[in-house]
């Protein structure tokens, strides 16, 4: 059984964030295979509708208290994922023909306020490629702050890559300015 969403679903201005759900494969593999989406990903673009569906499987059957991952959704199409695999990590992906509209750091505002007020988490982190230049705007706006950086950290592919860690802890993101503060 999937513990991802809890059947409760996130409802944010533009979006819904909900449960994986098997008829979810094929929105999926449209942004697992795409180069330009898993540019910056923990594996390579997927190949095959199989790698997909195993991915999708994962999502599925996280153990309970883990993690928690949603299914974004805006205007009824499924445009990416947000939340997080494995407590206190967040990971987040969106179709490229949605880059650059809000709608990730929305999903990830509404992953990151559950987390620590449903999940009672005390801190978020997160692992971003330093070249990732989009996704470390977005977790810094919403108050991460960089704690280190570690070279060589994963291996995708034949390729290594660095990457840059990033905190948020609970006393920051109660401390940070509403959505109406100038």
């Amino acid at each position: 059984m999937s513990t991802a969403g809890k059947g409760v679903p996130i409802r944010t201005a533009r979006l819904v964030l909900r449960e994986f759900r098997e008829h979810d494969l094929d929105d999926f593999h449209r942004m697992l295979s795409d180069p330009e989406v898993m540019a910056f990903a923990p594996t390579l673009p997927h190949d095959t509708i199989g790698q997909t569906r195993e991915w999708l499987a994962r999502r599925l059957t996280i153990a309970p208290g883990a993690g928690e991952d949603f299914v974004i959704e805006h205007s009824g199409r499924v445009i990416g994922k947000a939340g997080f695999p494995a407590f206190p990590e967040i990971g987040f992906l969106i179709a490229r023909d949605h880059w650059g509209k809000g709608l990730a750091a929305e999903a990830v505002e509404a992953v990151v306020d559950r987390a620590f007020t449903v999940h009672r988490l005390d801190r978020v982190l997160a692992k971003v490629d330093p070249e990732n230049a989009a996704s470390l705007r977005l977790l810094t706006q919403i108050g991460f702050i960089e704690t280190g950086r570690q070279q060589r950290a994963l291996l995708v592919g034949n390729e290594w890559r660095d990457d840059v860690r990033l905190e948020l802890s609970l006393a920051e993101w109660r401390g940070r300015p509403g959505p109406d503060a100038a």
